[in-house]
C-alpha cells in the first residue's frame, strides 16, 4: 500500500490507503461485492466501491457506489469519489 500511496501522491497527506487481503474489513462493513454479474468477470468476491469519512474511530459518512441495478458501482462512481468526500467534509466540519 505504501507504493500505491506514493504513486498516487497521497503519501504524507490526510488520505490513508489500506489493504484488506482477507476481506475482514470488507465483511465487517457488509461491503462484499458478490453479485453474480461482477463475479462472472472478477472471479472472487471483492469490496464494493466506497468512500468513508472517519474521525476519532467513528464513521462520519459512508458512500457506496453500488445500486441494485449497478452492483459494481460502474454507472455512478461519483457517489464514492473525491467530490462527494469534499462535500461530506464541508457538511461535517463541526464534527471533525
Amino acid at each position: 500500500m505504501q507504493g500505491w500511496a506514493k504513486d498516487q501522491g497521497t503519501e504524507g497527506s490526510l488520505l490513508t490507503l489500506y489493504g484488506d487481503p482477507r476481506s475482514e474489513v470488507t465483511k465487517a462493513l457488509d461491503l462484499v461485492l458478490d453479485h453474480p454479474g461482477p463475479m462472472s468477470v472478477l472471479g472472487n468476491p471483492r469490496c464494493k466501491r466506497f468512500s468513508m469519512l472517519v474521525s476519532d474511530c467513528r464513521v462520519k459518512s459512508l458512500n457506496v457506489a453500488a445500486a441494485e441495478d449497478d452492483p459494481a458501482g460502474d454507472e455512478r462512481p461519483e457517489i464514492s469519489m473525491v467530490e462527494r468526500m469534499l462535500e461530506d467534509l464541508k457538511a461535517k466540519k463541526d464534527e471533525l
